[in-house]
């Protein structure tokens, strides 16, 4: 088997055009402007306008999206040494319009929707000029879809939908909302639940109230809170089959992890340079930090970790090319999905405590990383669960003795080996 790290040169040089737009371009957005997803927000658009269009005519726009949709069609390999760069940046992902849920949300609905469904919202949301929001986790039930509530029934033309959904984020902004819901109860459990479109003004659609991670302010947040009351949505709006829901739903899971993971390299590469530059910035009784021992341990275990990530996470991208079905690789995205935020969580804790008070304060991003590693623990399915899965998958690939001794026993092993051998090995040689 042939390993290749090198990247095609046309390639490499939109990577390094990539590396300096971000740089110059669009981190600055990330200390001055307000939300990338607020689509109201008329500074914002007058600035991001611009870049995204130079995004398009670099054919970056949509690069998770094949070109019958707009995109470049790249796989998972190149949308890796992409996303790592678009780590960085929190606007990052809305200049290059690849931004979740949003990019999560168009594949299924270029995968599952009507033509009219597509015409009316993946359009737009592929143009960059709403937002969306994935409704699923409740708060009863966290993110295991065999205990939800939220439930709908078919009157006439119609479905009614009833129910609450938890931490549905960018709920604020979003146009429309992707809602699961059980529509069949008697059902199997992965077959009891549908996926519907629901337009953000549709009455009996309310935000409780917005939800923020642990350093943001109340009422900040963007996690929406979400009730359904008695919503009634054309039949139309179910998107997929009937009983589909669940299905869908891991179509979209199984890309928006690996995502997620690709973007944690550039956060935590990004907490790795805050480190070395401190250590080699500030100075204490006995010299530069960079000269004292722990702090040196503390970079060389930093930058294995992201080494050993950003392996595993190409690895990952590379199997998904291969195969093309997330089926295939669910181990490998299961790993992916629990190595990620200790990654981030071990990098940005090192790059703080270097930082002393300046690393704790909200002058700094390090508390902000931290809590995201938290966030990255939950979601798309608790680390926990992944663990559960790799282990199950690995454990299918081997079998159990039936002897007294394990297959490993050496003085078993010595006697088998003696028995085969025994006709070209020296008289000498014995069981004993």
């Amino acid at each position: 088997m042939a390993w290749d790290f090198e990247v095609d040169p046309r390639y490499a040089e939109q990577l390094d055009w990539v590396e300096e737009f971000v740089r110059d371009e669009v981190e600055p957005l990330d200390v001055v402007l307000g939300n990338p997803y607020d689509k109201t927000d008329e500074v914002a658009n007058a600035i991001v306008h611009p870049l995204q269009k130079t995004v398009r005519e670099r054919g970056l726009w949509a690069a998770h999206l094949g070109p019958e949709l707009g995109g470049p069609g790249y796989g998972q390999l190149k949308l890796a040494l992409l996303n790592e760069i678009l780590g960085r940046s929190r606007w990052a992902p809305s200049v290059f319009g690849c931004q979740a849920p949003d990019s999560g949300n168009a594949e299924i609905l270029a995968r599952f929707g009507t033509a009219d469904q597509k015409e009316r919202y993946l359009e737009p949301l592929l143009d960059g000029s709403i937002s969306s929001c994935y409704s699923m986790t409740e708060p009863q039930a966290g993110a295991d879809p065999t205990l939800f509530r939220a439930a709908a029934r078919l009157e006439g033309d119609s479905w009614v939908l009833n129910g609450e959904k938890w931490f549905s984020t960018n709920a604020r902004y979003a146009a429309f909302f992707l809602v699961m819901a059980v529509t069949d109860p008697g059902a199997a459990p992965h077959r009891s639940m549908s996926m519907f479109i629901v337009p953000a003004e549709t009455p009996g659609v309310e935000i409780i109230r917005n939800v923020g991670l642990g350093y943001e302010p109340a009422g900040h947040g963007s996690h929406g809170y979400v009730r359904y009351d008695e919503v009634r949505v054309p039949v139309d709006h179910l998107l997929g089959e009937r009983g589909d829901g669940f299905v869908i739903a891991q179509t979209r899971l199984g890309g928006g992890r690996v995502h997620h993971a690709m973007r944690t390299i550039g956060r935590a590469r990004k907490a790795f340079d805050a480190m070395c530059e401190r250590a080699l910035s500030r100075d204490v009784r006995t010299g530069r930090l960079a000269t004292l021992g722990v702090v040196q341990e503390q970079i060389a275990e930093s930058w294995i970790q992201i080494e050993q990530f950003r392996l595993l996470v190409m690895r990952t991208a590379w199997l998904i090319d291969k195969h093309n079905d997330y089926k295939k690789v669910r181990r490998d995205i299961a790993a992916v999905k629990v190595a990620m935020p200790k990654v981030l969580s071990d990098v940005a804790r090192r790059t703080l405590h270097l930082h002393g008070a300046l690393g704790v304060s909200n002058e700094m991003d390090f508390v902000a990383m931290m809590v995201d590693a938290e966030m990255l623990a939950l979601a798309d399915g608790p680390t926990e669960v992944h663990r559960v899965t790799i282990a199950r998958d690995v454990l299918a690939g081997y079998q159990p003795v039936e002897t007294l001794f394990p297959s490993g026993h050496l003085p078993t092993r010595r006697e088998a080996a003696l028995q085969k051998l025994a006709t070209v090995l020296p008289g000498g040689f014995s069981a004993s």
